[in-house]
């Protein structure tokens, strides 16, 4: 019988990779998941201690959405979604599995909805645009539900 192990790495500031072993004995499957988990280390696009929008993954039958937390929220997720999000150094999310729960399908479907992130800088770079371009400007006395309901002509 042979042992499986998965296992999530991460250095806190925005990189995270996922592993899967298999070995007769517990060490041996965890040390080959480790080292696996450290050649797939993928980037993340992090904004202070959440994430810059919402975004979803899929791997498999297995769908999870993360969305972006006020301050002092703290991970709400499943345990395989909060080792991912712990691992990158994310603090406030939230999150939701669909479909299938298995627990490799449902970490890799983390990894796969955190690197479609970008940041408004990265986007602004691929397009060639300034920053202003996507961002709206308001004026000092106008809120954002006052132009809420207005179309413009």
């Amino acid at each position: 019988m042979r042992i499986s192990a998965v296992v999530v790495v991460g250095d806190g500031r925005g990189q995270v990779g996922l592993g899967h072993g298999k070995a007769l004995e517990v060490a041996a499957a965890v040390r080959k998941a480790g080292v696996r988990a450290r050649k797939d280390m993928a980037r993340v696009a992090i904004k202070g201690s959440t994430i810059p929008h919402e975004t979803e993954g899929k791997h498999g039958a297995s769908k999870v959405l993360v969305k972006p937390a006020a301050p002092g929220t703290g991970l709400i997720a499943c345990p395989q979604v909060r080792a991912v999000l712990e691992a990158v150094g994310l603090r406030d999310a939230l999150s939701k599995a669909y479909g299938s729960r298995n627990h490799y399908n449902t970490a890799r479907a983390t990894i796969t909805a955190l690197t479609r992130l970008r940041t408004i800088e990265q986007v602004a770079a691929a397009r060639n645009k300034p920053i202003s371009h996507f961002v709206e400007m308001r004026g000092e006395g106008e809120s954002a539900e006052s132009h809420a309901g207005q179309e413009s002509d």
